[in-house]
This record gives C-alpha cells, structure tokens and sequence, in this order.
C-alpha cells in the first residue's frame, strides 16, 4: 500500500506578516450593504411619515378696481340692507373708519365704497379738497378707490355698492335728506355709524 506524503507544514514565520491592530484602535467593522428600502419605512432617527399636509389654498386675485356694471345693477334691483352700528357723535369717523378696513379686508374693492359724513368733514376729504375741487372730484368720477365726502355733497356722488354714514353731527332737515338718499346710493349695503334711536328717527325703526 503505497503511502501517502504528508503536507508540508509551513511555519509561521513563512506565512507572512500579521496585521495587528494599533493600541487603543479597533479594527473597522464592514458596513452593511443597504438594500431596497420601501416607501412605508422611516429613515433612522427620523419620524415616520406623518400626516398629509392640506394642498395649499390658491391665492385669490385682487378685487378689480370697479366691479362689472351687471353686478352693480342686479346689486341696486334690491333694497340695500341697513347696518347700524352704534357709536357717541364724536366717534363716528373712527367707526366709519373701521368699518371700511373691515369692508376692505372681506374683499370688497374700494370703488365700491363711499363714506358720507354729516358733520364736520371727513379729514381724507380736507386734505383733497385743499388740491382744489377739480382734482377732489375727478377721484370720485375715477372710481378707483374709496371715496369720502360730505352728506351735503350726496347728490352729486354716483350710486357705489356700499354706503358708509358717519352721523358727526346734529340731524337736521338736510342730514336726514342725505340719510334717505344714501340709502337709495347704496346698491347693496348702507352702514350708519352714529345714535341707533336719530337714525331709526329718520330711516324707521323697520329699515
């Protein structure tokens, strides 16, 4: 029987040099091949996906200056609502004031309002009046923007959408004109800043 050789043994002086670790140094650990990583599983450290976040709302267009005359003549077909808000005689322009920004802010295009006062003028007023009265009422006829004048002016302002009345002053004969006239001015809203009971006096306590 024929025997077989025995593998040489290499020593290990023959086997090369060993790698040793620096002190203190750890050998480096392979990293793990991610694989496919599907939609519903959250990345490390990072919360899982949380809820749908609305779809952002469309930024609406700015209200055009002057509104279509249909709309302004189906407005006017109607009587305007009346508004009272209740406010002392020497708060009424702040009141219209406010109401104004308040109209502004719900979208209303500022063509659309007039502010009437019935005492002592409106200061926005004042101060385009002291440019001289031609260029005062080529604002209004422009009707681009709110417009403020005086009660006593009423018949020469054009019909606009909503009215705004700041009651300033002491209602007399002519006062309580404009008030009725305003409210046949106003297409779709007439609001009165100033005493519920002087106004109701003129309009009826059922306007």
């Amino acid at each position: 029987m024929p025997l077989i050789p025995e593998e040489p043994q290499i020593p290990e002086s023959a086997q090369g040099p060993r790698v040793t670790p620096a002190a203190g140094r750890t050998a480096p650990t392979p990293r793990p091949v991610p694989g496919p990583r599907s939609a519903a599983t959250p990345r490390p450290g990072h919360p899982g996906p949380g809820p749908a976040r609305p779809a952002p709302r469309p930024t609406p267009a700015p209200p055009a200056a002057v509104r279509p005359a249909g709309r302004t003549q189906q407005e006017n077909r109607s009587a305007a609502q009346l508004q009272l808000i209740p406010t002392p005689v020497d708060g009424a322009l702040d009141a219209a004031d406010e109401a104004v920004d308040l109209l502004l802010d719900s979208g209303r295009a500022p063509g659309d309002i007039l502010v009437l006062a019935t005492g002592e003028q409106h200061p926005w007023a004042a101060h385009e009046l002291s440019f001289g009265e031609a260029v005062y009422w080529a604002q209004h006829d422009a009707g681009d923007d709110v417009f403020f004048a005086h009660a006593s002016k009423i018949d020469r302002c054009a019909s606009r959408p909503v009215v705004v009345v700041a009651v300033n002053g002491g209602i007399d004969d002519s006062t309580a004109r404009a008030l009725s006239v305003a409210r046949e001015r106003a297409g779709a809203l007439l609001i009165a800043c100033g005493d519920p009971q002087t106004i109701n006096s003129v309009l009826g306590a059922g306007a």
